[in-house]
């Protein structure tokens, strides 16, 4: 079985992935940094991906005969024996020079490797993101191993490893199924939408809300193309979840929007966008899934085109982190709607796992700065050099500029939503990571 080793240097959070990883709280976990000294192994699993988990004592750059030099010799043994390392970063402290020590031994050891940076829940964390690029270790999967977030990304980095995606992603992406969750509060209709959807009663329905517990998996074909559909319990706000049985469910909830390509968010027509469908919606978009919202028992609504551009207009002023998902409108028990759904959602998995040519993202950036400037900063002007794609599934692009500490959010909004109009990918989620160039007269 591969062996995955989770490394880094002491309080990043290693002992805290590894319990959730191992789906119990096996490792201590505390504020005070060096609680772990051994390495401790156990069996994690991750979507469908197997594993032996190796935690670690934190990384310390000494090798006298101290406790801290033998707890580095034991890190030592785990980086040689595993086939996979976590070097796990701070985001809320970004990189430090020990990080950076850690990340030259990583690239010596000739192993593969997966940079994570813990603790990202905080949108203060951004800049420590951004920072870990310059390990040299590829890409920055940003998660919060105490909250679950993020878990859906750290499986897309390492799935390769495992040989998942060892075809190339664009043969995957055909071969595997599109995962597909129902997501919704109580008694939106989604156990009903599924069984119009698969064309039986497959799940228990009923006025009475709160009957699906268990997230439910059925594999299932529509149009020549396969899906695995996951029909989850009803999430209600957080403060009435009291009972041990429903925060289960949504636990179970939690993890299939995480691993979800497209989450499709079902709402009572006649109550939609109420507070916790927008923050169930928010949660999807900051876990980068695909996102289409579904108005469900569509024929009950006695003025269905003045109440479709209401809810339009409310989507598009609650919910500017969802611009462009689909709205639809479905009346499951007579079939009705379910071909439009079903488009939509083949367009949103369509611009979720869209890429573009680094040729034309780069004459659509020079256009987009001649028509708008960024603005200047205490006086000097921020200049975009050059724009990358870097992953699919959600969209993520990189853009070098000078002083990219300084450019307003405003601004990056406004080049998110120039990529959304220019390469027609307005369904997703999409990721801007804007990082500075190297100052090539930095060390004179």
């Amino acid at each position: 079985m591969t062996k995955l080793a989770i490394v880094g240097r002491p309080n990043v959070g290693k002992s805290t992935l590894f319990n959730r990883l191992a789906g119990k709280r096996l490792a201590i976990v505390d504020d005070t940094p060096g609680v772990t000294r051994d390495r401790r192994e156990a069996k994690g699993r991750l979507g469908d991906l197997d594993f032996t988990l190796i935690d670690t004592a934190g990384f310390e750059d000494v090798h006298d005969a101290s406790l801290e030099a033998r707890m580095r010799e034991q890190t030592d043994i785990a980086i040689r024996d595993a086939d996979v390392i976590l070097l796990l970063i701070d985001a809320r402290v970004g990189v430090t020079p020990v990080d950076e020590a850690f990340a030259a031994l990583l690239r010596r050891a000739d192993k593969p490797v997966v940079l994570v940076a813990n603790k990202a829940e905080a949108r203060a964390s951004e800049a420590g993101v951004n920072e870990a690029f310059a390990l040299g270790l590829g890409v920055p999967i940003p998660v919060s191993a105490e909250h679950g977030e993020g878990m859906g990304d750290l499986y897309a980095a390492l799935a390769p490893h495992f040989g998942v995606e060892a075809a190339g992603e664009s043969e995957v992406t055909q071969t595997r199924p599109i995962h597909l969750a129902i997501i919704g509060r109580p008694n939106a209709g989604k156990s009903t939408l599924v069984n119009a959807l698969i064309g039986e009663d497959r799940l228990l329905v009923g006025p009475e809300a709160g009957i699906t517990r268990d997230s439910i998996a059925i594999d299932w074909r529509w149009q020549g193309k396969s899906y695995r559909l996951v029909d989850t319990a009803g999430m209600r706000k957080k403060a009435k979840v009291q009972a041990k049985l429903e925060r289960l469910s949504v636990a179970e909830t939690l993890h299939a929007i995480r691993f979800a390509d497209v989450c499709v968010l079902v709402m009572d027509a006649r109550e939609a966008f109420e507070k916790q469908d927008l923050a169930i919606a928010d949660l999807v978009v900051r876990e980068g899934r695909a996102l289409v919202f579904c108005l469900a028992k569509w024929d009950q609504i006695e003025d269905p085109r003045a109440h479709f551009e209401e809810l339009k207009l409310v989507a598009k002023e609650s919910l500017p982190q969802a611009r462009g998902a689909p709205l639809v409108t479905v009346a499951a028990l007579s079939g009705v709607g379910l071909d439009r759904l079903m488009k939509a959602v083949g367009e949103a998995h369509g611009d979720w796992t869209a890429r573009v040519k680094t040729k034309d993202l780069n004459e659509w950036l020079h256009a987009a700065i001649v028509r708008h400037p960024p603005p200047a900063v205490r006086g000097k002007r921020i200049k975009p050099r050059y724009i990358t794609q870097i992953k699919a599934r959600p969209p993520t692009f990189v853009l070098i500029c000078s002083r990219a500490e300084d450019m307003p959010e405003s601004y990056k909004r406004y080049l998110v939503n120039g990529i959304r109009d220019a390469f027609n990918m307005h369904a997703a989620p999409i990721r801007l990571v804007v990082k500075a160039g190297k100052n090539p007269f930095a060390e004179e």
